[in-house]
This record gives structure tokens, C-alpha cells and sequence, in this order.
């Protein structure tokens, strides 16, 4: 295995700099889809299906993008193809999603949805499938070309650029409201504050990524090979041989129990994601989600422009408390600490009837959020190090952010019912699910991979 040298700041940066834009695209979607679908007429209990198909693709395409971009060798690079074109998807969607309200379509068809529905549904599955796309490249280049001693460095990075564009696009709809763009619009379709957001996001995500695309030049195979310790040839035969399915069975412990907490975790976040928007219209500006109509209201407008101010508090939170968890000598301690805090903010929502004391709450919930963004990556790659099927095992890897997700989504409605039609109860029961999570902890194996 070959020593590398060290890369200098800015080399870092420029790795992960596109994760800037992608991570807009991201926040703009986690913060406005709920809110999108309201407004177009979906009903509470079933607000939570809507996440259903992104993450089933994420699940079948992300495995294969890091089985087939282990194996990619090209003039543009290794990884950057799947980048570009990820992002190339993802502005297109971008640009067609908000506007899914504007095609006046309101004949129910297939299980009860408008024709409008449906076009956001499909845009919605394309849009996370591409977001995700263009994202995974940029784990894997850290671990394909930062040695040991920087990667700790280079991960801090591309978590400060995450974290940075989460604040961005969480801002975006409450800013253009404040410039004068309208907050409102006609029943079913999404107020202009909203389709801006994502234009902006669209033009900024392609911008980053176009810079590391011409910015980062990937190790060509021989240095590759070298850097790693790999043996061309064998590799070669090895990845003919080894399937998916059989480097699942191979996977290392790390891999499973790590994604067992992730599952806690995930399922949690996407009830955030779902249930905010309900959760606050109703406690804090006292919309009733029962009437109909309710999501077209001047109310439940304000309180989706609010979300993103929520959430950026989140990403504040989560960018401070990723500066003190390398403090914390054991990794488990610091992992199970974060997610306890994270769900005491996630249970304070419940109770919390003034907007502004929401910010403590959402305040913690961001450590929960910084320690799900660093620590799984950091116990499964160091359990893979020196692996040649790095790409492959962070692609299946996804599957334990998209299958909770999947389960939390088809279960959401049911749930909802159970806490008497609760939206703010909804973030309670977030916070049950990372105590859950915190407990699992206990059982993540750290012993690195043969």
C-alpha cells in the first residue's frame, strides 16, 4: 500500500464543495414536500405514503451506482459520472416539481389522487433517487482518495457544507416571502415563495457541482490500486465474481448493527419531515387540519415558511455540536448522548405553543441530526478500510436509511390514528424512536472487516 500525501485545505474543500448545492436540494425537499402535498389536497393520514417510493429507489438504485462506480474507470473519473448525472436529473425535477399544483387537475384517478398528485409523486421519486445519486459520489471520493490521518479532517468538511446548505434551503421560502414574493396562492396550487425556493436550489446545486466536476481530478487505476494496496488484476476478477447479494453476506458486523440504530433513527427524522408542518400550523397559529381547505390557508402558509426557519435552527444546532463530538473519547458514548438530546427536543414540540421557544427544540434535535450525518459513516468505514468494495457496501449501506423510512411512511397514517389524529403528538413519538435507537447503541460491534 502506497503512502499518499497530504491534501491541502482547499483540496478537501473543492471534494466536497458540490455537496453544498446538493444538500440545498435535499433540505429544500425535507422542509416543502409535506407542505406541497397538503396543498395540493392529500389528506393527514395518508401524507406519510407519499415518502414511500422515493426511498424503495434509493434502495435499489444506490447499491447498484456504488457497485457499478467501483467498477467505472473513465476519462471524466470514477465517481464523477454518477455525480453530473445525478444532478443533471435533479435540477430538471426541480424546476417541474412546484409547479405539479399548476396543471389544474383535479379528476380523482388511480386510489383516489388528482391528476396534479400524481405528477408530484412521480416528480418526488425522481427528485430524492437524483439527490441521492449526486450525493453518494461525494462519500466515496473522501474514502477513495484522503488518507487516514485527513479523512477525520475532509468528513468535517463535507459536514460543515452539508450543514451549510441545509441552512441555506431551509431559509430560502421565508426569504423570498420577505422580498415580496407571495406566500399564497389558489386552493391546489403552490404558492410562488415556494416554486423560487427551488429554482434558486436548482441553479445553485448545478453551479457546485459543476465546480468539483472540473475542480477534482480522481486517481486514475494504477495510483488507485497503489494507494490501496489493491491488485488490478485480482480485483477485476474478484468484482466479476462477487454479486450484491453475496457481499451482503459478507458484510462486517459494523454493517448491521450500526444499521440497526439506523433505523431508529431514520424513522424519526421522516416523522419530522412528514409532521412539522401540521404539528406547529396547529399548536402555534391553531389551524385545525380537519377542515377542509386548511392547508390553503394564510395560517398553514405562514407555518410552512416557519418550518424552514425551524430547520435551519436545526442545521445550526447540528453544524455546533459536530465540533464537540470529537471530544468525546468513545464514539458509542457520544453517538447514544446525541440521540438522547435529539429526542428530548423532538418530545418538547409536542408541548410548545409559542413559535419562537420552538427554536430550543429544534436546536437539540439538530445534535441528533450531526451525529447521524458522521458517526455511521465513520464505524462502518473504518471496519471496511482497505476494502476494494468500499463503493458497493456504502450503496447497501443507504438501504438502512431508505427501508426505516419505507416502514415509518407505511405505518404513518395507522400511527396517526392511534395518537387521536395528533400531529405534535407525531414528533413525541419521534422522540420515542431515538431512545430506541440510543439503546441500540449498545450492540454496534467496532471490530474492523477481514
Amino acid at each position: 500500500m502506497s503512502a499518499k500525501r497530504n491534501l491541502s485545505f482547499w483540496e478537501m474543500f473543492n471534494l466536497s464543495f458540490g455537496f453544498f448545492g446538493v444538500q440545498i436540494a435535499y433540505a429544500l425537499q425535507s422542509a416543502n414536500i409535506s407542505r406541497i402535498f397538503a396543498t395540493l389536497g392529500a389528506d393527514p393520514h395518508s401524507l406519510s405514503f407519499f415518502w414511500i417510493l422515493p426511498p424503495l429507489m434509493g434502495m435499489i438504485v444506490q447499491p447498484l451506482i456504488g457497485k457499478y462506480s467501483d467498477r467505472t474507470w473513465c476519462r471524466m473519473g470514477r465517481r464523477k459520472p454518477y455525480l453530473l448525472i445525478g444532478a443533471i436529473i435533479a435540477v430538471l425535477v426541480m424546476v417541474f416539481l412546484p409547479n405539479a399544483g399548476s396543471l389544474h387537475f383535479s379528476t380523482r384517478l388511480f386510489l383516489g389522487l388528482n391528476m396534479a398528485m400524481w405528477f408530484g409523486l412521480f416528480s418526488l421519486i425522481f427528485l430524492d433517487t437524483s439527490i441521492n445519486v449526486a450525493m453518494q459520489p461525494f462519500k466515496m471520493m473522501v474514502g477513495d482518495m484522503v488518507n487516514e490521518e485527513q479523512k477525520t479532517t475532509a468528513y468535517s468538511i463535507q459536514s460543515f457544507l452539508c450543514n451549510a446548505g441545509s441552512l441555506v434551503g431551509y431559509i430560502f421560502p421565508i426569504f423570498f416571502t420577505w422580498i415580496g414574493i407571495a406566500n399564497e396562492a389558489p386552493e391546489g396550487v403552490v404558492p410562488d415563495s415556494v416554486k423560487f425556493s427551488f429554482y434558486a436550489g436548482a441553479a445553485i446545486l448545478i453551479l457546485c457541482v459543476l465546480y468539483t466536476f472540473f475542480k477534482v481530478k480522481e486517481m486514475p487505476p494504477k495510483e488507485y490500486a497503489e494507494f490501496h494496496g489493491i491488485n488490478l488484476a485480482d480485483n477485476k476478477q474478484d468484482q466479476k465474481k462477487e454479486g450484491l447479494f453475496k457481499l451482503l453476506k459478507k458484510a462486517p458486523e459494523a454493517f448491521w448493527t450500526v444499521g440497526l440504530v439506523q433505523f431508529f433513527c431514520w424513522a424519526a427524522f421522516l416523522y419530522m419531515w412528514n409532521y412539522t408542518n401540521g404539528a406547529i400550523a396547529v399548536n402555534c397559529w391553531g389551524v385545525d387540519m380537519a377542515v377542509k381547505g386548511a392547508a390553503a390557508s394564510a395560517e398553514y402558509q405562514s407555518a410552512g415558511n416557519w418550518v424552514g426557519v425551524l430547520f435551519a435552527v436545526q442545521a445550526v444546532g447540528s453544524i455546533l455540536w459536530a465540533t464537540i463530538i470529537p471530544r468525546f473519547k468513545n464514539i458509542r458514548s457520544a453517538y447514544v448522548v446525541s440521540l438522547l438530546i435529539g429526542a428530548l427536543g423532538f418530545a418538547s414540540v409536542m408541548f410548545i405553543h409559542n413559535q419562537y421557544a420552538l427554536f430550543v427544540s429544534y436546536f437539540l434535535i439538530g445534535f441528533a441530526w450531526a451525529a447521524m450525518l458522521a458517526l455511521p459513516f465513520s464505524l462502518l468505514t473504518n471496519a471496511l478500510e482497505g476494502s476494494p468494495y468500499m463503493g458497493s457496501y456504502l450503496g447497501l449501506f443507504n438501504c438502512t436509511i431508505c427501508l426505516p423510512q419505507i416502514v415509518a411512511a407505511a405505518t404513518g397514517g395507522a400511527i396517526l390514528r392511534l395518537v387521536g389524529d395528533s400531529q405534535p403528538a407525531m414528533l413525541l413519538m419521534a422522540g420515542v424512536y431515538l431512545v430506541l435507537g440510543a439503546c441500540c447503541v449498545y450492540f454496534i460491534n467496532t471490530k474492523k472487516s477481514n
